[in-house]
């Protein structure tokens, strides 16, 4: 084998540093540019499949520009709404309207993989999501549980997670019943399920009976183990979407019909909610004869509410309260486009995209470090029927 004696040398007696250090400190700054080129940041966008929308589509977001480009777009079943990232990073669930054949009234549950290095999707399988027009599809923190609500059944159901990332027939399934005094009420209508932090519980959302339900979540089984817990809400409210805190005993509904946010105390030792306080999302300085809440996020650090509006099509925004969970409103940002439906707060705790369904856009804004108002980049990516936005990042 050859050996290279000047590498161990030193470069004379002008500057005395050896060479193998030259070497590294010469490469640092490379191997750091190169990090930053090989990093990748996706995009997953769901959508209804109108306007000529292609389904799932694929980006690559590159954050210096605010810009994006197509990977790839995915159509296997109409409507894939909603979507569900595994905590690994390694698959993606879709909740699609339609069913597995032309005479299935339910919807179809799908597992992706995710390409390592790309991003892009490859079909793992589907199954039935056993019941009709799936709305929302989550992954508990262990990744072993998806939960899929449905809006016209009024149901929810749960699958396991299986080996390689494929999604079970459902284990559980639950049918709601009721009604409450809106005249969008007169049935069940699922809308979320939320997991608890540590993977205990799942929250229920149903807006058509006015309640927060919990169940408990056997992870090992992938089922629903108990009769949940309910908490009414004032009725005719319409519970949409729900948040935990990440770190305070503090959660947060969006009710879709009163256009508010329910404040609520979450017991830390069995997950039971007490509601603390609702305040309004609308602004008094606008007006709009349809108004309809949607979707609900935290900062990153946990300062900021945000809650979107279909009408007035603006984020109400709020400051958390860190000793109370209280919140205090803060003002309306226009979301640059119509008909808000679900929108991603960055993980990075940077950037914020907003999904505006009618008018065919995912707008994009920034977050000041200082202050969690966001703040408009002029910048949108152009998606028909855009309904969800998700986010990985890729090494």
């Amino acid at each position: 084998m050859k050996t290279y004696p000047l590498l161990s040398a030193t470069i004379g007696s002008r500057c005395g540093i050896p060479i193998l250090l030259l070497l590294i400190l010469l490469a640092a700054p490379f191997s750091k540019k190169t990090m930053a080129q090989t990093s990748r940041e996706i995009l997953y966008i769901g959508t209804y499949s109108q306007n000529e929308s292609k389904g799932i589509y694929v980006l690559e977001f590159d954050r210096s520009t605010f810009s994006a480009r197509v990977l790839q777009t995915v159509h296997d079943k109409k409507n894939p709404t909603f979507l569900a990232l595994h905590p690994s990073g390694k698959f993606l669930y879709a909740a699609y309207r339609e069913g597995k054949n032309a005479e299935d009234p339910n919807g179809t549950v799908a597992a992706y993989a995710i390409e390592e290095g790309t991003g892009r999707l490859s079909l793992l399988n589907w199954v039935s999501s056993a019941g009709a027009s799936p709305c929302h599809i989550s992954v508990d923190p262990s990744g072993n549980v998806v939960f899929v609500s449905h809006y016209q059944g009024g149901n929810l159901s749960s699958f396991k997670v299986l080996d390689s990332g494929l999604v079970s027939e459902a284990v559980s399934f639950v049918q709601h019943e009721g009604s409450s005094i809106h005249p969008n009420q007169t049935r069940p209508h699922m809308h979320s399920m939320i997991p608890s932090l540590d993977g205990n519980w799942v929250y229920a959302s149903d807006l058509g009976i006015d309640q927060l339900l919990k169940y408990q979540v056997n992870t090992e089984k992938g089922s629903l183990e108990n009769d949940p817990e309910v908490f009414p809400v004032k009725a005719g409210s319409g519970p949409r979407h729900f948040v935990l805190h990440p770190v305070l005993p503090y959660a947060y509904s969006v009710e879709e019909l009163s256009n508010t946010v329910g404040i609520y105390a979450v017991d830390s030792k069995n997950g039971d909610l007490s509601l603390l306080s609702r305040i309004d999302m609308l602004s008094p300085a606008l007006h709009s004869d349809y108004n309809a809440a949607a979707d609900i996020h935290l900062s990153v650090d946990g300062n900021w509410l945000y809650a979107s509006n279909r009408g007035q099509d603006n984020l109400a925004v709020y400051r958390v309260d860190q000793n109370t969970g209280l919140l205090d409103l803060q003002g309306h940002v226009p979301t640059g486009g119509t008909h808000p439906r679900n929108f991603k707060v960055d993980e990075k705790g940077a950037l914020l995209f907003v999904a505006n369904m009618e008018s065919d856009n995912v707008v994009i804004f920034t977050i000041p470090k200082d202050r969690g108002i966001p703040e408009p980049t002029g910048k949108s990516i152009s998606i028909p029927r855009a309904v969800f936005v998700e986010q990985l990042f890729m090494d």
